[in-house]
This record gives C-alpha cells, sequence and structure tokens, in this order.
C-alpha cells in the first residue's frame, strides 16, 4: 500500500475508535436526549449522527495533511495537541449521556475548544488546509458547549 494512504488510513481508524468510544456511551443518548428539555434551537437528536461523522472525516484529513509535512518540532507539537483533543472529546459523550454530569461535561467541552483552538493554530503553522478543515468542528464545539450549557440549566434533575 502506498504510505501515504497508509498514513490516511491510520487517522481514520484513530478517528472511527474516537467515534465509537463515545459512541458507547450514547447507545441510550437518544432517549435521554428526548426527556431533556432543550432551547427551541436545539436541533432534533438524528443531526447528531451525520455531523459528527464529517468532522471526524475532516478532523483525519486535516491530522493526515500535517502528518505529511517536513519532520519538526511544530509538526511534533500539533500532532500531539491534536491526539490530546480527542480524549475530551470521547470523555464528553460519558459525562454527558451515561454519567449525567452536566457541569463536568461542559468543564469537559471547555477544554476541548481550547485544545481545538490550540491544534488550529498549529496546524495552521503547517498547512493552512489543515487548520481550515478543522473550522467547522471548532464551530461545532462552539455550539455544542452552548447547549451543553443551556441544556444542564434547564435539567438539573436530570444532570447534577
Amino acid at each position: 500500500m502506498n504510505p501515504r494512504l497508509a498514513s490516511l488510513a491510520l487517522w481514520m481508524l484513530l478517528s472511527l475508535a474516537v467515534a465509537v468510544v463515545g459512541g458507547l456511551a450514547s447507545i441510550e443518548a437518544g432517549a435521554f436526549y428526548a426527556q431533556l428539555r432543550l432551547p427551541v434551537w436545539a436541533p432534533p437528536g438524528w443531526v447528531f449522527g451525520p455531523v459528527w461523522t464529517l468532522l471526524y472525516a475532516l478532523m483525519a484529513v486535516a491530522a493526515w495533511l500535517v502528518s505529511g509535512t517536513a519532520p519538526s518540532r511544530r509538526r511534533t507539537i500539533a500532532l500531539t495537541l491534536y491526539v490530546a483533543q480527542l480524549v475530551p472529546n470521547a470523555l464528553w459523550s460519558w459525562l454527558f449521556f451515561r454519567w449525567r454530569l452536566g457541569g463536568l461535561a461542559l468543564a469537559d467541552i471547555a477544554i476541548l475548544w481550547i485544545l481545538v483552538s490550540l491544534t488550529r493554530q498549529t496546524f495552521h503553522r503547517q498547512r493552512a488546509l489543515a487548520a481550515l478543515l478543522l473550522l467547522p468542528y471548532l464551530l461545532w464545539i462552539s455550539f455544542a458547549m452552548a447547549l451543553n450549557y443551556v441544556v444542564w440549566r434547564l435539567n438539573p434533575q436530570l444532570l447534577g
């Protein structure tokens, strides 16, 4: 197999692994989401799956583009930040849907937002297109953070 295609496949598999870890916590998310008091601007539950599928693909391509740049300390930092942000990404679903800890989920997504912002900055220094591919992810996290906050405040009995 072509080394560049193998690299892309590895970044895609890493994204898939994170999606699976988060997905395991979200198995009953649809039923739980339907119980919550939601703001009028909350999307229907079915939107999340397709959005996250696209975001994970864009994230993997962005990381792949950066991994293809010349080895350097900056590239190492960029890819380390990328991998680091995957941890709070996967953890959020566990905090919110499985353990129903709205406040901790909010703290987690705030950390995720910071890490993705830093990742975008470091990616931009390597490949501008990679940073651009992370923009929808950052925008979605911004939206999700606001939604997390409002839903947590509207549902103190369900999201301790």
